[in-house]
């Protein structure tokens, strides 16, 4: 009996000590698992059995489980059953990973939010279009090179051509349809990034401004300009690694503001001179827009009736941190088709129905290539928007750019084309040069 004993608490020692050593990894997979369930269910719409086999079926997710309370809509999420993290719901403001701390009875602010339209035709509504045959497509080449990219390798779930403002092919996945909200992952960054174009053109900001931190003011931070972290060419400290325990991971699931992060690093390089893709600085951003705004209220608002109800991308919704901030980095949903109208306005110069919300020259600023991105890996960086000057798609036109989202969520622009192609997928194992050179070229000039 005394030997059963010393070897259960061996066992014991042991446990605890695994736990110990590895409690950082266990909260972030929990935390992971949880928000991406709650996200999901009280989200997108979809149940508990087709989250576990759909987006939470890869290493090490699929090592969790998860269990949802649809009463009080939480999610959680266990690793191996040593560590629990929860996620709620909150109406208008998406899904949140919480602390224990955090007083789910506490009253929050919402956005206000303007009805859909569902009368006027696609893209400046949501009825169905006016019928459009082009006599320069070859739809039978356009539609098998949209099929193609849909198998177990590319693991596509949606895309939509718009060529003239018109959807010329449409293909989604099984259990997916024209109406399922996706997560746009980094994509949400260009919306973070065009509000900012839309204040300027309204005059109510200059990028070109020293950031407004009060913790830089007494430092080389101080120097650090909105362009530069639109940029991402501030200069401070960041990883982004989503495989390891990075910054980016622990913002995300760990912290309770996730507009601080960035703020308290320090600086590793020289603003304007040193590229480096960051979650957090985004983040910092929404921040900084966050500052623009007496009340907070405002900021809510502004998101959606400055860019995202405008437009009519009324499916989107922008999830917010514990403090209520909205996540600018990385979580905003949204159909495929409210998606490709993003780009849209973007291929419209920011033109929308009548209606300026931004003009050309932010466009131009935009796509401007950072100076010191690392352009012949990731193929050119702008302002939160990836660009094709280095051929990093060879046979796309070099002015070609796009919103793009980790695991291969792609919106691409190509004005020349007058082209919008979205991508939403699970993998980024797709060969996306050859998908946009056969879809280019089903078009004849």
């Amino acid at each position: 009996m005394k030997l059963l004993k010393r070897i259960l608490l061996i066992i014991l020692v042991i446990v605890i000590a695994v736990v110990f050593y590895n409690y950082s990894k266990l909260n972030i997979l929990a935390g992971y698992s949880a928000k991406n369930t709650a996200s999901s269910v009280f989200v997108a719409g979809r149940n508990l059995a087709f989250t576990d086999s759909t987006d939470n079926n890869f290493s090490p997710i699929n090592l969790t489980s998860d269990k949802i309370n649809l009463e009080e809509k939480s999610a959680t999420g266990s690793a191996f059953g040593l560590l629990k993290r929860k996620a709620i719901y909150r109406k208008g403001l998406g899904a949140v990973l919480i602390t224990d701390d955090f007083d789910t009875s506490a009253p929050y602010l919402t956005p206000n939010r303007e009805t859909s339209d569902n009368l006027t035709p696609y893209p400046y509504g949501n009825a169905s279009q006016k019928d459009s045959v082009f006599a320069n497509i070859d739809y039978n080449k356009l539609h098998n090179t949209v099929s193609s990219i849909f198998n177990e390798t590319n693991k596509t779930r949606a895309v939509v051509v718009v060529y003239k403002d018109k959807i010329i092919s449409e293909k989604y996945d099984k259990g997916f349809t024209k109406d399922s909200k996706l997560l746009g992952w980094s994509m949400t960054k260009s919306i973070t990034s065009t509000l900012f174009g839309i204040l300027q053109c309204k005059g109510g900001i200059n990028v070109m401004d020293k950031a407004p931190i009060k913790e830089w003011q007494n430092d080389d931070r101080k120097n650090i300009t909105i362009h530069n972290l639109l940029q991402m060419n501030s200069g401070l400290e960041w990883l982004e690694d989503y495989n390891t325990i990075s910054d980016v991971t622990k913002m995300l699931f760990l912290e309770k503001d996730v507009t601080k992060t960035q703020i308290n690093k320090p600086l590793v390089g020289k603003p304007n001179e040193t590229w480096n893709y960051s979650s957090g600085t985004t983040n910092l951003l929404s921040g900084i827009l966050r500052s623009q705004f007496s009340t907070h209220q405002e900021y809510l608002d502004f998101w959606y009736s400055a860019l995202i109800d405008k437009i009519g991308m009324n499916s989107m919704i922008l999830e917010a941190d514990m403090r209520g901030n909205y996540i600018g980095s990385s979580y905003a949903w949204a159909t495929p088709r409210d998606w490709a109208k993003f780009g849209l306005l973007y291929l419209h110069n920011g033109h929308w129905n009548g209606e300026n919300l931004f003009d050309k020259d932010w466009v131009t600023y935009a796509t401007t290539p950072t100076p010191t991105s690392n352009i012949k890996k990731e193929g050119g960086y702008g302002a939160q928007i990836w660009l094709n000057t280095a051929k990093r798609y060879p046979d796309a036109p070099t002015n070609m750019y796009s919103f793009n989202g980790y695991k291969g969520q792609n919106v691409f622009i190509l004005p020349d084309q007058e082209l919008v192609i979205v991508r939403m997928g699970l993998t980024k194992n797709a060969d996306i040069n050859v998908f946009l050179k056969n879809i280019i070229s089903s078009i004849k000039n």
